[in-house]
């Protein structure tokens, strides 16, 4: 976890116990000296009922559920409880020092840029049905994430001539290289000399990668996650669960 995060750092907001530190532990102790008194397990009880109800206004921990995201949700502003406080740009913002450090550097060298989210190897997914046709759960995101319907679709959002940052967990060498017809293609590959040292697994690559989308000019993400955001597919991001047949052409581009 702190090898992802820096905990202080998001203590100042909220504070953090990991499940693996002397803290937790002295809690877990007390908690379990005090018996009835020291943990409940109230996952499906109304908020009314934690505030009003005495049997849980002395427990020492609560857990709420099972939810491992449910801290991130309970973060709220009590006087007034449709705010919350923290969004959920909060976390990639917390990256531990060393991501940020490596990934201010790339962003001084990248200088006046603009980023793309290409989410594509992971989601790709299809299926056949009984009549043996494809069908996916994300019908234009094939299509929606290739370079020649990328051009067309930042065309008016990114200018030509102007540097392109691009995250993506596509596998296939060069697969992107179309795009350097009209843009300045810039990878987190091309800094290995700053992130090597630092980065041991996918997962702090792809922090300092969050970090490097978050600042440019122009970010245009995978999916649209809010009404204000730009993205490449107007497939939502939710799982609809309905498998349908994948569309590979689109009238314009």
């Amino acid at each position: 976890m702190d090898s992802l995060y820096d905990l202080d750092l998001m203590s100042n907001k909220v504070p953090v116990i990991l499940d693996n530190s002397k803290k937790w532990f002295q809690v877990m102790s007390t908690s379990m000296k005090l018996g009835s008194r020291g943990v409940a397990h109230v996952e499906g009880v109304s908020r009314a009922d934690l505030e009003e109800k005495s049997q849980y206004s002395k427990i020492l921990l609560i857990n709420r559920t099972a939810n491992h995201l449910s801290w991130f949700m309970e973060c709220k502003d009590r006087n007034n409880r449709s705010a919350v406080l923290l969004p959920h740009s909060y976390l990639p913002s917390m990256a531990s020092k060393k991501l940020r450090d490596a990934a201010e550097k790339i962003m001084s060298l990248l200088g006046d840029y603009d980023a793309i989210h290409v989410r594509r190897g992971d989601i790709l997914k299809t299926r056949k049905d009984r009549f043996g046709v494809d069908r996916t759960l994300h019908p234009h995101l094939d299509r929606d994430t290739r370079p020649q319907f990328i051009l067309c679709r930042i065309a008016n959002w990114v200018p030509a001539g102007r540097t392109l940052f691009i995250a993506s967990n596509e596998k296939t060498p060069n697969f992107f290289s179309p795009l350097s017809v009209r843009y300045k293609l810039a990878y987190s590959s091309n800094y290995s000399s700053i992130i090597d040292p630092v980065v041991e697994n996918n997962y702090q690559l792809f922090m300092i990668e969050r970090l490097i989308l978050a600042s440019a000019k122009t970010y245009i993400k995978t999916y649209k996650e809010t009404d204000t955001d730009l993205s490449l597919t107007d497939d939502p991001k939710k799982n609809t669960k309905i498998w349908q047949q994948p569309v590979y052409t689109k009238e314009g581009c």
